[in-house]
This record gives structure tokens, C-alpha cells and sequence, in this order.
């Protein structure tokens, strides 16, 4: 593992109250990218740590490179010591309902006061407006914001596979991060940044809110949408496999007729171009399937591949483990899970100076930092075992429960 002070947001301090997908990506980009990221959790930890079936991914992939410190912020005493990490931050990041943080004490009114250069970070359902006091979700933005109507069959809105809107979410929470951080060294002040699954979701689906304004004709779910090209579609071929091919111009239509012997189809001048391939496509993929069928996928991906053609084999997210091309470029970094487990995570998806923002530490267990970010906040051995004691903080290495395995 690397110690991250090369890395661009070394020096950089991150105070972060979040839970779930959407703040703890903020806060794993800016760790990802050098920062320090001091994750507050309650003493019993962040309930996402526990959660199982489709969420027991969440906490071992959204919190790695951070420390933990457990405190309980409704005593006085521990949010006094909060505060005084505060003091000390450049980020503070959030996640939680409109007006919890200020309930406790922790809004950006008194954290701009108690530190003016801090840049306050907020992840929330909706920006200000008609909606911001509506519970959010990421599935219920999909679901109000036309994501889950263009993604599923018409008239079955179907929710995209992954948490496509808290993850882009924090990741627009980093970007605006970096961006106040970036007018911080001109102004000097720090200042409120806001994020919103709602408004993320609209940019998600915004080409298809164009596509109307362009041609004034509603965009068609994607599973019956008119395609932009002749060949963009899933093939069941040989021994019952599948494989995404695609044609995207008239150059690789040429090289797919060549490829396989389809001397018919090139010299046919009803598919001589893009939109007239897009407009003979009742009759041209019936007959490309049946000639497609008769192969294997891996011979079909050999021959796209040769030929630069766009082809992918369908393969599901555990596969991913044995993908050779992320195990040879280092896309997949060693990582002990908090039940003790070791396994491979994804690294960011950039290079820096053509090389991977690495992974520095694991996800912390339960307060594993506490004692000692507290003695860099000056408090000594005594005070800190008093506040043990008292169930101000917990103890710096609870016991993780093992993770849903099923």
C-alpha cells in the first residue's frame, strides 16, 4: 500500500458524516486522490456496515482509504471534539436528511463561522426547491426522472443495475469539492456545495429530453428504441451463448461483410449506408442473426476483434474478478474486507502520470482511528480513556460482524 503524499489532495483534510452510496463516494474519490478522510460513525459504526443482500457491498467499496473515528456527537463532549477536527478540516462532507446536520449542531452556518476556509459539502435527494423535502432515494429519482421508463420495456420501468445515481452523485459532491477548493486559493473562503440525485438523474436522461427538442418526437424506452445504427443488438449464437455486435459506420460494415463472407449484403444497395441499414432493419437482422447463429462467441469476438469492430462478450458484475485486462493494468487492488477476508476491489477509473490513485488502506474497522486522531487533537491517555469510560467514543477496534456471504 501507498502512504498517498505524492497523490494531488495530500495535505488535503476531509471531515465526513455520511452512510450509504452517495456521501461515502464523495469522500472515496477525495481519499482516492490523496486526502485525508476522517469517516464520523456512531459507536455501534455506520449502519451500512451491516446491512446484507444487495447493500453488503456498499461499505467495504465506498470506504476504503478513510479512518474512523466513533464518537457520540449528542453528548457535549463529543461534539465539542468534533468541532475542534472541524477546526483543523478543509472538507466537510455530508448525506444525511435536510436539517439533520444542523440538529446537531453541525450545519453550515456554524461550521462556516467556526472555520471560514472550510468547503461544506451536502448530498441530498434534491437541490432547494418544490422537492428538497422529499425522502430520495435512487430508485425513486430513476423512477421520477425517466431513467427507469428509458431502461426497462415499455410500460415495465425498470431501475438501472447499479446505483448509478449515488455513485455519479458523490462523484459531482468531489467535483464540486475540488472546484471550491480550487476558488478557495483565490478567494480564500471556503463555501456551500451541493449535490442532488434528482437533478443527477435529469443529466443522466438530458440526451433524451434533446433527442425531443431536436426531432419533437418522445424518446422510445431502449429496449424498443429506433437505434442510431444498423447493428447495435445481443446475438444468440452456438451453444446457446450471447454477444453484443455493432456496426457504427459504413467502413465496419464493409469489414463485417468481408470478415464473414457476406458478400451479398455488401454489394446489396439497399444497405449501402448507415440510415438505410437503420431502415431495412426488419428484414437485414432476422437474416444476420441466422448467419451470426451458426458460430461460437469467442469465434465471433476473434473475428470483430480483428477487424476493429465493436463487440462484447455479456458478462455479470463477479466475473469481473478474473477480467485479464483489469488483472494486467492493475484495475483491481488487494483489500482486506472488515470481516478479514481478502479479495480485489476496482480502483478509480483514471490514471495519474499513467498510474492508478491506489489503495492506501483498507476500510477501517469500527473507530480504528479514534485514539489516535484524538491525540492529534492534543488529548492524552488519561482524557481518552475517560472518555472510553463515559461512552463518549468507542473502543478503537470493535469487532466487525461478518458480512452477508451468500
Amino acid at each position: 500500500m501507498n502512504d498517498g503524499n505524492e497523490l494531488p489532495l495530500a495535505g488535503i483534510r476531509v471531515v465526513e458524516f455520511t452512510h450509504m452510496v452517495m456521501g461515502p463516494s464523495c469522500g472515496m474519490v477525495l481519499a482516492d486522490l490523496g486526502a485525508e478522510v476522517i469517516k464520523v460513525e456512531p459507536l455501534a459504526g455506520d449502519a451500512t456496515r451491516r446491512l446484507q443482500g444487495s447493500g453488503a457491498g456498499f461499505f467495504p467499496m465506498f470506504n476504503r482509504n478513510k479512518k474512523s473515528l466513533a464518537i457520540d456527537v449528542r453528548q457535549p463532549r463529543g461534539l465539542e471534539l468534533v468541532l475542534k477536527l472541524v477546526a483543523t478540516a478543509d472538507v466537510f462532507c455530508e448525506n444525511f436528511k435536510p436539517g439533520g446536520m444542523a440538529a446537531l449542531g453541525l450545519g453550515y452556518a456554524r461550521l462556516a463561522a467556526l472555520n471560514p476556509q472550510l468547503v461544506y459539502v451536502s448530498h441530498k435527494g434534491f437541490l432547494p426547491g418544490p422537492y428538497e423535502h422529499r425522502t430520495a432515494l435512487d430508485e425513486v429519482v430513476q423512477m421520477m426522472g425517466g431513467l427507469a421508463y428509458m431502461t426497462g420495456p415499455v410500460g415495465q420501468p425498470l431501475r438501472a443495475g447499479s446505483s448509478v445515481n449515488d455513485i455519479m452523485g458523490g462523484m459531482f459532491g468531489a467535483i464540486g469539492a475540488l472546484a471550491a477548493l480550487a476558488q478557495r486559493a483565490t478567494t480564500g473562503r471556503g463555501q456551500e456545495v451541493q449535490s442532488a440525485l434528482f437533478e443527477n438523474n435529469v443529466l443522466l436522461v438530458a440526451q433524451h429530453m434533446m433527442q425531443f427538442a431536436v426531432t419533437g418526437r418522445p424518446a422510445a424506452p431502449m429496449p424498443s428504441r429506433i437505434p442510431a445504427w444498423g447493428v447495435y443488438d445481443i446475438f444468440e449464437v452456438a451453444g446457446g451463448e450471447q454477444i453484443f455486435l455493432a456496426v457504427v459506420s459504413d467502413g465496419q460494415w464493409a469489414s463485417l461483410c468481408n470478415a464473414f463472407g457476406f458478400a451479398d449484403l455488401k454489394d446489396d444497395p439497399r444497405l449501402a449506408t448507415n440510415n438505410l441499414r437503420v431502415a431495412a432493419r426488419d428484414w437485414m437482422m432476422p437474416l444476420l442473426r441466422e448467419r451470426m447463429a451458426v458460430h461460437r462467441a469467442a469465434e465471433i469476438g476473434a473475428r470483430f476483434e480483428a477487424n476493429g469492430l465493436p463487440w462484447a462478450p455479456i458478462t455479470r458484475p463477479h466475473d469481473l474478478f478474473d477480467d485479464p485486462h483489469l488483472l494486467a493494468t492493475g484495475g483491481l487492488a488487494p483489500v482486506t474486507l472488515p470481516d478479514g477476508r481478502d479479495t480485489r476491489t476496482p480502483l478509480l477509473p483514471i490514471t495519474l502520470d499513467g498510474r492508478r490513485p491506489p489503495l492506501r488502506s483498507n476500510p477501517p474497522a469500527i473507530g480504528e482511528h479514534t485514539e489516535a486522531l484524538l491525540q492529534s487533537l492534543g488529548l492524552d491517555a488519561t482524557q481518552i480513556l475517560a472518555l472510553r469510560s463515559d461512552g463518549v467514543i468507542a473502543p478503537a477496534q470493535t469487532e466487525q460482524p461478518p458480512g452477508d456471504t451468500s
